[in-house]
């Protein structure tokens, strides 16, 4: 009994606070509702994705839809064999033919314009369908494959040093001059000339200098882009030429040239016209190509002809940003047989950076180059990196255009 009263006690103590009043129960909790998921912000509208180049995309499409041996093919630049030219347009998917004088002289312009329409029909109509690349040296002064032809042209054309001599500044003559030229090669079928020298060469007693204007690095850049815009105006391709400058080196089509200068002699000088033509050359479409040389530099690479050197390559598209077509000087030379490891010159350009292949012994380098290919010693990404900028200057030049069907066919 005494255990239930203080158990009794203990609760109503339990229920009483100070002052004898009761505690109150303690409040209800109110329901709060489960808080809302605050609303998503809205979506950044997404810009949309800028539309594909439409030419770029063509590119692209034809070159997908080559075969290695086509692709191949449309990298050499090759001279114009003395038998069977048409029939290689097509046995070789031939890029190009390059002429010389032995294939204009005593020539009229009948048959010239002639000769080559059968080699763009063979390629155009029997082949890839991708027009040709043809080319000639027709500098002015010492080297002119074609006005050299009195059939063709009543006297040759003039050389950079003659056309500035009494130019006053204004390049008008050289404007006129290569104005008659880009329209005589046209209408001849020729859609590249290549030229201009870009060398850089002051001292009468250098190989290079009766090619050159004779003057400095300036006044070089000057000549060459009056060159270069006055033939794109035409629709006639440039070659800027030699890469990287042959300064006061020997003759290599004889033998090996090998340049002592310092890497400043180059930068301040030699790579001036090619450096500014860079810049300035998009404003002229097309654009030039550029052609390198088989010098060997010593303070770029001592071991190879600038040709064949990827480092003169590396130079020349990272240093200066040249992106357009590059191509070999004609690897017949003397200067580039020791070099070439088994006879593979044609491989080992494309290593080192050549869109284009210029040379006389095509018949053994492609098969050489598709063999490569194969045996993975070359990669097929570097032929057909090369190969589209083949097509992309054949683009420009006005060779193929865009069908309404968005494709790339023939302009011819």
């Amino acid at each position: 009994m005494k255990k239930l009263l203080c158990a009794a006690l203990l609760f109503m103590l339990l229920l009483t606070g100070c002052g004898g009043k009761t505690v109150p129960p303690p409040p209800e909790e109110p329901d709060i509702p489960p808080a809302e998921a605050p609303e998503a912000p809205p979506e950044e509208p997404q810009e949309p994705e800028p539309p594909e180049d439409p030419e770029e995309a063509a590119l692209l499409a034809l070159l997908e839809d080559m075969t290695l041996e086509e692709k191949t093919g449309q990298l050499f630049f090759v001279r114009v064999p003395e038998e069977n030219a048409v029939e290689d347009v097509m046995t070789y998917h031939l890029g190009g033919y390059l002429l010389f004088s032995r294939d204009t002289q005593d020539k009229t312009a009948n048959d010239l314009i002639q000769t080559i329409a059968s080699w763009q029909s063979q390629a155009v109509e029997y082949d890839t369908g991708i027009p040709m690349l043809i080319g000639v040296d027709e500098e002015g002064g010492t080297v002119v494959r074609v006005s050299s032809n009195p059939h063709l042209r009543s006297r040759k054309f003039s050389s950079p040093q003659r056309l500035l001599q009494n130019d006053g500044g204004e390049m008008t003559a050289v404007e006129e001059e290569t104005r008659e030229k880009a329209l005589l090669l046209k209408a001849l079928g020729f859609n590249v000339n290549l030229a201009p020298v870009a060398d850089v060469s002051t001292n009468p007693g250098d190989f290079i200098y009766d090619r050159t204007t004779g003057r400095d690095a300036g006044e070089t850049f000057y000549f060459v882009s009056r060159v270069v815009r006055t033939q794109s105006r035409y629709g006639l391709g440039s070659v800027l030429k030699h890469f990287p400058g042959y300064g006061n080196n020997r003759d290599t089509h004889t033998g090996v040239a090998v340049d002592e200068r310092p890497l400043e002699t180059f930068q301040e000088q030699d790579f001036l016209p090619f450096r500014e033509m860079v810049a300035v050359g998009n404003l002229f479409p097309p654009g030039p190509a550029v052609l390198v040389s088989h010098n060997i530099v010593n303070c770029m690479d001592p071991n190879l002809p600038a040709s064949l050197s990827p480092e003169v390559h590396r130079i020349l598209r990272e240093d200066l940003g040249f992106d357009g077509v590059v191509m070999t000087d004609d690897l017949a030379m003397d200067a580039v047989k020791a070099y070439a490891a088994e006879g593979n010159v044609a491989v080992m350009s494309i290593q080192a950076g050549n869109d284009l292949v210029v040379t006389t012994d095509y018949r053994t380098q492609i098969p050489r180059v598709i063999q490569a290919v194969r045996d993975g010693a070359l990669e097929e990404e570097a032929v057909d990196a090369a190969c589209l900028r083949v097509l992309r200057w054949k683009l420009e030049l006005g060779l193929l255009e865009q069908t309404e069907e968005g494709t790339l066919g023939p302009a011819l």
